[in-house]
């Protein structure tokens, strides 16, 4: 390959104006091939063995993998830059690279700059391991500067340094370029390898790509790379986490069709996938999958089980999982018991949630904030507000930070109970602590302020969150008609609704059923039929309290063909 199509590669590669980003992947420069380095000192172990290096300095070399501590790493490193005659560019490579393991990239930066103003020449692998270190620090313009470099220099760059670019693109988001780059690069002969690919397919579902990943799987199977589990992986996991599991699943097959055997990653995608998208039936028959081929399962895929189990409100299946967790030896941890708890509290058994919230201690397990708003939000639910009080002020004993969601717990159960004052009391203390509330902790507001029939107070609450930026939802707007509604006030509340319609809004089917018993509350029923009607033009459907509302108050005034005309409608929309 000529130096003139690298330095046409070079120019066209340039990318300025690149952002910091904090990567992990740290390639590992000291298996590059010699082959590639001609002026390394690789190539010739006896010059190695013969330097007149002293024993301290064996010893140093000989646990210097083994050394984390910075400013040892760097006396080590002055040392060396010191000794006369100076030492082989490998022994500068082996502690820039420690530097580069321990994380310290500015400071392995610092001490190549040294090195090069020392006047010893930089090869391969040192200029390798710059790339990565500002690859690590955000500065992709620099490690082209370098790239270049070492097309200057005529040395051929491997796999792992065209990986570390890649990479780096990558973690910026900078997808496209990365393909442009590998494009290029491969164009220009240069291998790449399952790494390589792997970086690019990872960039790619990151970023939303999961679609181009996948063609760019088919045009490099057996062509460029064999592919293996990780690739498969990769994808998998960002079609499941986009819902498209039925996709991910086929892909599942293909692995197996090829001999490619699924992995513990493998499996812990599939079964996430299925569990969101409520196929839990499928779920578990991978899981059972996973155990009679003896992979070995963790606790993430049994919180994954547990967790969705307990989001259905099916807690006994959750306690099956877990008892099968504690019986291969797999500690549960807090995020096992956190969903345990919340499994509990969404069937109303709070009490057997406080069981488990109460001997965590003694299993090992430390409460953390989540824990708390589990169990205040379930005793809440159930009107048990002071007990809730009592573990929030419990939490401020032991020094666990009270958040957002906490207030909002105690403020919605305050409202509910008709305590607004106490509830008032809370917000002003959570403003007061730094946690902003949102819509949904005014939202509670609101409803207290209707119920309790201060509507006008509402109102003016209402005005002032929109002054001060924060926009009401559908349920804030529901609250308010709900509650005009209740006070009377059907023309106000029928015009906040119009309202509502002009500046298009989408209204759901809460708003509709809020206006709908309006209607009936007032007998007006040629108006609620004339809004379901409306509700259903609109592509909303009625649910079961939609016609419950309507049937109900018909049967009371005696309206019965009206009312069973609509109870059988409601049963073959299959509501009953």
């Amino acid at each position: 390959m000529s130096f003139s199509n690298f330095r046409c590669l070079l120019f066209s590669l340039f990318i300025p104006n690149f952002q910091h980003s904090n990567p992990k992947f740290i390639p590992n420069f000291h298996h590059s091939n010699p082959k590639f380095n001609p002026n390394s000192h690789h190539s010739n172990p006896k010059l190695i063995h013969h330097f007149p290096f002293s024993n301290s300095t064996r010893r140093l070399y000989s646990r210097l993998h083994e050394e984390e501590d910075e400013d040892i790493i760097v006396s080590s490193f002055n040392r060396l830059l010191h000794q006369n005659p100076t030492p082989p560019i490998i022994h500068f490579g082996q502690i820039l690279g420690s530097l580069v393991k321990a994380n310290h990239y500015s400071t392995a930066v610092s001490l190549h700059r040294q090195m090069e103003l020392t006047g010893i020449a930089s090869n391969l692998v040192t200029l390798s391991i710059l790339i990565n270190c500002f690859c690590q620090l955000g500065h992709n313009s620099l490690s082209f500067s370098v790239f270049a470099n070492i097309l200057k220099k005529g040395y051929h760059p491997n796999a792992i340094t065209l990986t570390t670019i890649i990479k780096g693109l990558c973690l910026k988001g900078q997808v496209h370029q990365a393909l442009h780059f590998h494009d290029k690069v491969v164009a220009l002969g240069f291998q790449l390898n399952h790494v390589s690919y792997g970086t690019l397919l990872n960039g790619l579902c990151k970023v939303g790509e999961t679609r181009a990943a996948l063609q760019l799987l088919r045009q490099v199977d057996g062509k460029l790379v064999q592919l293996n589990v990780v690739m498969y992986n990769t994808i998998i996991d960002s079609m499941c986490k986009d819902k498209l599991v039925n996709e991910a699943f086929d892909l599942y097959f293909e692995m197996l069709a090829k001999r490619i055997s699924p992995d513990v990653v493998t499996y812990s995608a599939l079964i996430y996938g299925f569990c969101i998208v409520g196929k839990l039936k499928e779920a578990m028959a991978l899981f059972n999958n996973m155990i009679l081929e003896n992979i070995k399962s963790d606790v993430y895929i049994f919180n994954i089980l547990v967790d969705a189990f307990c989001k259905e409100g099916k807690v006994k299946e959750a306690k099956n999982v877990f008892a099968m967790m504690m019986k291969k030896g797999i500690k549960p941890n807090i995020v096992t018991y956190n969903s345990l708890m919340d499994g509990y509290c969404l069937v109303k058994e709070v009490n057997k949630a406080m069981d488990i919230f109460n001997t965590m201690t003694q299993r090992g397990v430390s409460v953390d904030v989540r824990s708390y708003n589990i169990i205040i939000n379930g005793l809440c639910k159930i009107r048990k507000v002071d007990e809730a009080i009592g573990l929030f002020q419990d939490m401020h004993c032991r020094d666990i930070i009270v958040d957002t969601i906490t207030y909002s717990s105690l403020i919605d159960g305050l409202c509910k109970l008709g305590r607004i004052s106490y509830a008032q009391e809370l917000l002003h203390e959570m403003c007061e602590r730094g946690q902003l509330p949102d819509i949904i902790t005014y939202n509670s507001i609101l409803g207290g302020l209707c119920k309790n029939h201060y509507v006008d107070k509402a109102i003016a609450l209402l005005t002032k969150l929109k002054e001060i930026g924060i926009q009401p939802d559908k349920f804030t707007y529901t609250i308010l008609i709900e509650g005009l509604c209740k006070s009377g006030r059907l023309k106000d509340a029928r015009k906040v609704f119009e309202d509502l319609l002009v500046k298009g809004h989408n209204l759901n089917v809460f708003i509709y059923t809020a206006m709908i018993k309006g209607f009936c509350k007032n007998d007006l029923f040629d108006e609620a039929l004339a809004m379901l009607s409306k509700m259903k033009d609109g592509g909303c459907i009625p649910d079961a309290k939609t016609y419950e509302t309507i049937i109900l108050s018909l049967f009371e005034k005696d309206e019965n063909d009206k009312a069973e005309k609509l109870l059988l409608e409601m049963i073959e929309r299959g509501l009953l």
